[in-house]
């Protein structure tokens, strides 16, 4: 298991719901978790081998926020 880290624009719960569904269908991640008390909002991700950063990143983008590895 690998864990990542990412600036995100996530600042609230209701971000957090909005990404929810775009996290939970990427099935290389075991646990992701956001900081939103940190100034850089970080988005933690633990995931098993055979994901890239840019695919989070993507997904997130997807969703309407931004993430900057790390």
């Amino acid at each position: 298991m690998e864990t990542l880290k990412f600036k995100t624009n996530i600042k609230c719960g209701g971000c957090i719901a909005a990404v929810t569904p775009h996290l939970n269908k990427l099935s290389a991640i075991e646990k992701w978790e956001v900081d939103t008390q940190n100034p850089d909002k970080i988005l933690t991700v633990e995931v098993s081998q055979g994901i890239d950063t840019d695919q989070i990143i993507d997904t997130l983008e997807e969703a309407g926020y931004k993430a900057e590895k790390i």
